[in-house]
């Protein structure tokens, strides 16, 4: 139970059986975004990672409760990232043993214009802060526990931690950025420290993205 209960508190689905292949590239206009492919990710997490999920749009918000509480349960879905994007694409990937005991997932979204996508993260922020635990309840009605933590912010960025209550130390580790008309998102779920990680693997992702 706990590869289900742990993808749901970051908003992340089960995998399907058969995963397709994620698209390498995200293209809105003259906006070029690129997700990072299995075999990056892999190298650069030192884990051997391969693709589980993907989507061209974000989820319905999810359950939460309290119901204020529904960004920081749900931080990849409408949520935070709305219907008002002009480009979407996120990609799961998890361990290469198919157990779930290590998820990462690469979110861009883009946007009209920068004032758009830096509103989103501001309500991103915004609400991380007003929710310190929750219980989040998946699409096939499994509830958890989680509790929150902002870890750092910036004019561009925010960063936080969710630990899942009862969960043997298994937290998910995550960061939002602003770069141009795009808000990206990268986040680590394990039983340890994955903030490096993430930090890194957000460099490398914003490097990518244009406009």
């Amino acid at each position: 139970m706990l590869p289900c209960l742990t993808l749901a508190g970051i908003g992340w689905w089960c995998w399907p059986s058969q995963p397709t292949p994620v698209p390498p590239h995200l293209v809105a206009g003259t906006v070029h975004a690129a997700l990072l492919t299995p075999d990056e990710a892999s190298r650069l997490t030192g884990m051997t990672l391969t693709s589980s999920s993907e989507a061209s749009k974000p989820s319905p918000a999810l359950a939460a409760d309290p119901s204020s509480c529904a960004i920081a349960v749900g931080p990849t879905t409408q949520a935070v990232f709305g219907k008002d994007w002009t480009a979407f694409l996120s990609a799961t990937y998890q361990d290469a043993g198919g157990l779930g005991n290590y998820t990462m997932t690469q979110v861009v979204g883009v946007y009209p214009d920068r004032e758009k996508a830096g509103a989103l993260l501001r309500t991103l922020t915004a609400g991380l802060r007003s929710c310190s635990s929750a219980v989040r309840t998946d699409q096939d009605g499994r509830g958890s526990k989680w509790t929150y933590r902002i870890d750092g912010t910036a004019s561009n960025s925010v960063s936080w931690t969710a630990t899942q209550d009862g969960g043997n130390g298994w937290a998910c580790y995550r960061q939002a950025q602003l770069k141009g008309k795009s808000l990206l998102q990268v986040g680590i779920c394990e039983a340890g420290d994955g903030r490096s990680t993430v930090q890194a693997l957000t460099r490398r992702v914003a490097a990518e993205v244009r406009g």
